[in-house]
């Protein structure tokens, strides 16, 4: 049964849309009562245009670029180890480069899982600690 097949009384009220407002509504208040004194609001463009464009940026950016980043890493550490191994093999250069290789794919990981700050720290320490142990133990 739909709203159109039911019948109305003859002397049920008028839906709520077709009832006028009430008269009282539209009657301004008495002369001898005081207005308020508000002083007027300026609008706040500057936080408008802070809230509509935030800086830097956002997550899934974040995560795009340290991907980038350690993907590019990854493929440069491998050229750089076979072009060591071709000078001189010897199984710290294949430790140092194969455990940097490692990381990067680490940060990926951890990138794609949501943990792009965590990624860029253990990228910058863990490329730091491959110079250094290719400078220091490496002949």
């Amino acid at each position: 049964m739909t709203a159109s097949d039911q019948e109305t009384p003859a002397d049920a009220p008028p839906p709520l849309a077709d009832v006028p407002p009430p008269v009282d509504a539209a009657v301004p208040p008495p002369a001898d009562f005081p207005a308020p004194a508000v002083a007027p609001v300026p609008p706040l463009a500057d936080a408008d245009a802070d809230a509509s464009e935030p800086e830097g940026l956002t997550p899934r950016q974040a995560r795009v670029l340290r991907i980038t980043v350690a993907s590019v890493v990854l493929v440069v550490l491998g050229a750089v180890l076979a072009v060591r191994l071709a000078s001189r093999t010897s199984v710290l250069v294949v430790g140092v480069y194969g455990l940097a290789m490692i990381l990067c794919g680490v940060v990926i990981e951890l990138s794609r899982h949501g943990r792009t700050r965590l990624g860029t720290y253990l990228l910058g320490a863990g490329l730091a600690a491959a110079l250094v142990a290719d400078w220091l133990l490496l002949p």
